[in-house]
């Protein structure tokens, strides 16, 4: 009953999502495409050969599940891939990364009966859920028609497992009918373990085996060497708010006095429909910036904006130190892990609640260092970028620490394997 209650609500919902929709055209017009997909409706016919499904909401998670596709795709060689997402900008992601080698559409909303036409259309042989997709009727569905369900790379902040046990009677059948859950750490494992999932297995971070692109690296060695000795500061996957924050900072500990050789600030928004908004406000503010788009900043810019996609790993590359975004204000930060990947000394602000664990690894570490607002950050870059001696320390414990965390990919493939019982094999 209390999934029929749910099932009402999210009908009740369809104005809402649709206006939702509607507001995200405006600036990414793709959220019109495809729409048929989104209710369990999907063009042509189905892969002739069997198929695995992954599920990675968006960008993030469509990269992260990079090691683990490539593994999928090696480990069951004559299948199909689908890999399945909820934003244009992940499905984007997916045709840079893996190109023909997978089948790509969106997951339907969790209403009953969209669902239930997935299943019917793709007929997986089972599913893996990225890090926290947990939809009750998508699970009710797969548990229908038997087919297993893992979620992998699992994550589950205190915050939201509190959300989960208000709702115990959705939540834990939910979590019931995963076939099992491989998790990023103990505390993650034993919150979802409360919630009714079993088994649940600790296998650490898959991103840790997320290796940055050559060609990615090579372009930002490529833009640091155009752009000469200029200290150069990143902000990287920045979110609404912080922007002005971080500029007021920098304003004021940077530019004031005026130096002859400022350090270079390049900021990187967090979601490509905020490029505009940001541009906005560096002209409202009177900065000297240029777009990523456009070329190469020159000697007078101050501020890059760093307007791309795919590109992170050569912003990482590019720069002297990295501030991570989502951070300075309660959002819970924005994962780390690549900027070490690619030895970039990180700066991180008080909330990361959601990447709670990789940062305490990573500043034991001495990969990076925590700030309490935008004026500490600011202010630990300037002394950073001062102290050649203290950020080559940093810059080895970034790549010490990305490298030594390494292994997720094999010992989740491992369980995957046990728990679709090899399904196709």
């Amino acid at each position: 009953m209390t999934r029929i209650f749910y099932s009402l609500l999210c009908y009740l919902a369809t104005p809402f999502i649709w206006l939702r929709l509607l507001w995200r055209a405006r600036r990414q017009a793709d959220y019109l495409r495809h729409l048929g997909e989104r209710y369990g409706f999907y063009g042509g016919p189905k892969p002739a050969a069997p198929l695995l499904w992954v599920h990675a909401v968006s960008v993030g998670e469509t990269r992260a599940a990079q090691p683990l596709i490539e593994g999928l795709l090696a480990a069951w060689p004559g299948h199909c891939l689908l890999l399945t997402g909820m934003t244009p900008t992940g499905r984007a992601a997916g045709r840079e990364i893996y190109g023909e080698r997978v089948v790509q559409a969106y997951l339907p909303y969790d209403y009953p009966g969209a669902t239930r036409r997935f299943f019917q259309h793709f007929q997986p042989l089972f599913g893996v859920l990225m890090e926290t997709e947990i939809w009750p009727n998508l699970l009710a569905a797969a548990a229908a028609r038997r087919v297993p369900v893992i979620l992998a790379n699992a994550r589950l902040s205190e915050r939201s497992a509190r959300g989960y046990g208000r709702l115990p009677r959705l939540a834990r059948p939910a979590f019931a009918a995963l076939s099992g859950v491989s998790a990023q750490t103990a505390d993650d494992a034993r919150r979802i373990a409360a919630l009714g999932a079993t088994p649940v297995e600790v296998c650490g971070n898959i991103k840790f085996d997320v290796t940055p692109a050559p060609e990615k690296l090579a372009l930002g060695e490529s833009w640091r060497s155009l752009i000469g000795a200029r200290p150069i500061c990143l902000a990287a996957s920045t979110r609404e708010g912080e922007e002005e924050l971080l500029l007021a900072a920098w304003r004021e500990q940077i530019c004031q006095p005026a130096s002859a050789a400022p350090p270079l600030l390049v900021i990187v928004p967090r979601h490509p429909q905020r490029f505009a908004a940001v541009a906005a406000l560096l002209d409202r503010q009177g900065w000297r910036w240029q777009r990523r788009s456009l070329g190469l900043p020159d000697a007078a810019c101050e501020v890059w904006l760093g307007d791309s996609m795919g590109e992170m790993a050569a912003y990482y590359r590019l720069a002297d130190l990295a501030f991570i975004g989502g951070s300075l204000l309660p959002l819970g930060g924005q994962n780390l892990i690549e900027a070490a990947a690619c030895a970039c000394p990180v700066l991180i602000g008080p909330h990361t609640f959601n990447f709670k664990q990789a940062t305490a690894d990573a500043i034991a570490a001495g990969a990076a260092r925590r700030a309490a607002d935008a004026a500490t950050v600011v202010a630990a870059m300037r002394d950073l970028l001062a102290t050649a001696a203290t950020l080559a320390a940093m810059r080895q414990a970034a790549g010490d620490f990305a490298r030594a965390h390494r292994g997720a990919t094999a010992r989740t493939l491992a369980l995957i394997a046990r728990w679709s019982g090899r399904a196709g094999r």
